[in-house]
C-alpha cells in the first residue's frame, strides 16, 4: 500500500512546534548503531557512544564542546549562540538566544535500564515572560535537556504512524520513537508533564518552575527510566540522542543561560 499525504497534512507537519522539530533533528544524532555488520571504524565510533556523554568541563573555554554538534531546525529560524566559557574555575556551555531556536546534540547509544540516572546543572539569567509550554504559540524555555529514544515503530498508533511517515517523507529520516524533555517553566509546577499538541510521542517534564532560582546554578538528578515509564506507560528503549536547547523564537524574547556537565549514571550517587 502506498501512503499518500494531503497538502493540509504536509502543511501541518511543517508548522510543528519546537518539540517536534527538535525531535526530528535529534534523530540525526542518534542514527549510530542501527546498521548491521558495521565497519571497524563504525564499531570504534559505537564503542565511544556506549561509554558516556562528552563533558563540557573536559574542554578548554572557547568554541563548541567536542562530540557535540549544532542542532538546527530550519533556515528560517535564527540560531541560538553557544560557546564554552569559564565559570568559577570550570568550563561550562553558555547559550544566548535572541528570537532564536537551535541547540547542540550528542549521539549516544545507552541502555537506560543500566544507567537510569540523569545528572545535569543549568542556570538562566531570566525567565521568558510570555512563555507558556502548554500553548503551541508560546512554547519556549530558557533551558531544555532533550532525550531521544529508540523503540518499535510498529507499536505507534495509526495517527502517529501517519505523522512519522510524513516526517520521513519530508526529511528522509525517521523520527525518534519517543522524546522526553526536561524544561524550566514559568508557572506549571515541578513534575508537571506537558504533551506535544500533535503527538504523545513527545513529552516535556517540568524540572524547574518560577523565578525563585533564576541567576543560580541548580543541580538535578532524575531517574530517566522511571520518568519514561511513568509518562509513556512502557519501558524505554535505548537512549540514542541527548541535546540542549535554549529557544525564544515563539515569544520573540532574549535570554542568556548556561549548562553544566550532563551525565548518565548507574546510581544516584554518581556511579558511571
Amino acid at each position: 500500500m502506498t501512503l499518500r499525504f494531503s497538502r493540509s497534512t504536509v502543511v501541518r507537519f511543517k508548522a510543528f512546534s519546537t518539540t517536534f522539530a527538535v525531535s526530528a533533528a535529534l534523530l540525526l544524532a542518534g542514527c549510530a548503531g542501527q546498521k548491521s555488520a558495521p565497519s571497524p571504524e563504525a564499531a570504534a565510533r559505537q564503542a565511544k557512544l556506549d561509554q558516556a556523554l562528552a563533558l563540557f568541563s573536559a574542554n578548554a573555554p572557547g568554541g563548541l564542546p567536542a562530540q557535540w554538534e549544532p542542532l538546527l531546525f530550519t533556515r528560517k529560524k535564527k540560531s541560538t549562540e553557544y560557546q564554552l566559557i569559564e565559570d568559577a574555575g570550570r568550563t561550562v556551555l553558555r547559550a544566548y538566544a535572541d528570537q532564536a531556536s537551535s541547540g547542540l546534540r550528542h549521539a549516544v547509544n545507552i541502555d537506560v535500564s543500566k544507567k537510569p540516572w540523569l545528572s545535569w546543572s543549568w542556570k538562566t539569567s531570566a525567565l521568558i515572560p510570555t512563555a507558556d509550554n502548554t500553548q503551541r504559540e508560546t512554547e519556549d524555555s530558557p533551558v531544555r535537556i532533550v532525550l531521544a529514544f529508540d523503540g518499535d515503530h510498529d507499536n505507534l498508533s495509526l495517527m502517529d504512524t501517519i505523522l512519522f511517515d510524513t516526517a520521513k517523507l519530508l526529511t528522509g529520516h525517521e523520527l525518534p520513537y519517543a522524546t522526553l524533555m526536561y524544561i524550566w517553566e514559568n508557572k506549571a509546577p515541578v513534575g508537571t508533564v506537558i504533551a506535544n499538541t500533535r503527538t504523545g510521542r513527545i513529552q516535556m517534564m517540568v524540572a524547574e518552575s518560577g523565578p525563585a532560582k533564576v541567576g543560580q546554578w541548580v543541580q538535578y538528578k532524575r531517574n530517566v527510566a522511571e520518568d519514561y515509564e511513568k509518562i509513556f506507560g512502557e519501558k524505554p528503549g535505548r537512549l540514542i540522542g541527548v541535546g540542549v536547547l535554549t529557544d525564544t523564537d515563539n515569544t520573540g524574547q532574549k535570554v542568556e543561560a548556561w549548562y553544566g556537565d550532563i551525565r548518565m549514571m548507574r546510581d544516584a550517587d554518581g556511579g558511571e
